[in-house]
């Protein structure tokens, strides 16, 4: 899908800037400052909404071949060309995340009386929604899961992309529940934005898919002994397993409150024989979300830090037990929190709390909200280090994505901690920094204070990186409008 098929009526309010450092620490003399660059005339929320668009249309051209939508790990704005490597199920989700964000702001925008975007846009990006989604089924795969409950047969997405739809590997190690995760999150996103009920069906099968993964086994004094390892074929129990799947759940439990749905799953007695439990759907994704929850904050939580270790070692390898002739799971013996100390990890956590606290439950997650809030933005924004008046993030790895996941969770925790805006004012201060002084074809760099590498030839940029632009300029402009 071209771009040039998503027509920007309004692409003259945008910056023209398009220049680019030939520093790879920081800008060129002629753009140098303390302050952002080009402000587009209007309003905040406008404007956001309009650079995410932009951004989202560059990189649907850049990153994206064919009918299929087969996209590309990397694109380089300099060189034009792609790679060969295709983005895996991971990536190829920030697609859907940067869209979904984007169709949220056109709302807001409408609803607050400003409806120009969303008369322009929302019937070519809820198209561009729908093609995205329906092309996931090329990482999609069916296989067999033993799990601590029993066996059931599953049609899951893989890490890596198959030659035609569905016929992913999904078996041991290729398929991992954060993927599915996030994947839900979005989906239900989808599901919100365009009241599409095969969203929420997609999100919900995903949903019981990712509970399955739940260590329902007994410890010794009677209790689960909880958390969701990383995948099916590992046995340690990460973070990015089990927090993005708190405001998903939450989202579910909301959606089916009032209503007479009920849900049946199984749980682990105390002779170790397996039962089958039936509840209403409402209050079975609550308590669920509110498990993963205290699990997480109990067991990856670190209290000096104020932030979330990355994973819960394990000992051994996957292995079962047969209880009155059926196989099950069993558990592995935890062996301890460790890791790094990533900002996604925090995000997640930090939208699980504030999402638990909004739907009334018990269990001080509001206080969570203020502190998490606070110890996240003193642990992994650093004021001046780069830049005169401006706050850097980690920026190695995967960590231009995982901020985006913690300043989404800086928006959903403002409405119950004003500090959060904090937080967000920095990400959008980064944003227009980069934006009116490096855009390049379309296109940040990812370091938005520091510019592109002076060798051109190493400009290749992550996909992903792209779309979380994206992602964060339409957060940022639902933000500006509930600030407002």
């Amino acid at each position: 899908m071209k771009a040039s098929n998503i027509l920007l009526a309004m692409s003259l309010l945008l910056s023209s800037a398009s220049c680019s450092s030939d520093d790879p620490n920081g800008p060129s003399e002629e753009n140098k400052g303390d302050t952002p660059g080009v402000v587009t005339p209007g309003s905040v929320a406008e404007t956001n909404t309009l650079r995410a668009i932009k951004i989202i249309n560059a990189a649907m051209d850049n990153y994206f071949d064919g009918s299929s939508m087969q996209m590309a790990r990397y694109y380089n704005p300099f060189t034009g060309k792609k790679s060969s490597e295709t983005g895996s199920v991971w990536m190829y989700t920030s697609s859907i995340e940067a869209v979904n964000a984007t169709l949220k702001a056109m709302k807001d925008l409408k609803e607050s009386g400003s409806p120009a975007l969303y008369n322009e846009y929302w019937d070519t990006y809820t198209k561009l929604l729908d093609s995205l989604v329906t092309n996931l089924e090329y990482y999609a795969g069916t296989f067999d899961l033993t799990s601590y409950t029993g066996t059931n047969s599953w049609t899951v997405y893989a890490v890596n992309r198959a030659g035609s739809p569905g016929s992913a590997d999904v078996t041991g190690v290729l398929n991992v529940y954060d993927d599915q995760e996030w994947l839900v999150r979005e989906l239900l996103e989808a599901y919100e934005a365009t009241g599409s009920g095969k969203y929420l069906e997609k999100a919900e099968y995903l949903a019981s898919y990712v509970l399955d993964g739940w260590d329902c086994t007994l410890d010794g004094n009677g209790n689960e002994n909880g958390g969701i390892t990383w995948g099916p074929g590992y046995t340690t129990k990460h973070s990015c397993s089990n927090g993005p799947i708190i405001d998903p759940l939450v989202t579910l439990s909301k959606i089916y409150k009032g209503k007479g749905d009920k849900v049946t799953y199984k749980i682990v007695e105390a002779d170790n024989s397996r039962k089958e439990v039936t509840e209403p759907k409402a209050d079975y994704y609550l308590k669920m979300a509110k498990k993963v929850y205290d699990w997480q904050k109990r067991k990856l939580f670190n209290q000096d830090k104020g932030v979330y270790w990355d994973m819960l070692g394990a000992d051994g390898g996957v292995s079962y037990e047969t209880i009155d002739g059926v196989r099950y799971r069993k558990n592995n013996r935890d062996t301890g929190a460790t890791g790094n100390f990533y900002s996604y990890n925090t995000g997640t956590m930090l939208s699980g709390a504030a999402a638990l606290a909004e739907a009334g439950a018990e269990g001080g997650y509001v206080d969570d909200v203020k502190a998490l809030t606070a110890s996240s933005f003193s642990y992994f924004a650093k004021l001046g280090a780069s830049l005169k008046g401006y706050y850097t993030f980690e920026l190695t790895g995967f960590s231009p994505w995982f901020n985006c996941v913690l300043m989404r969770g800086y928006a959903e925790a403002y409405p119950l901690c004003a500090s959060a805006a904090d937080g967000l004012k920095a990400f959008q201060d980064n944003l227009d920094y980069g934006y009116g002084n490096f855009l390049q074809g379309d296109m940040l760099p990812v370091n938005p204070l520091g510019g592109w590498n002076r060798d051109h030839s190493k400009c290749d940029t992550e996909a992903m990186f792209t779309f979380a632009s994206a992602t964060e300029y339409a957060i940022l402009a639902s933000h500006a409008l509930i600030k407002k």
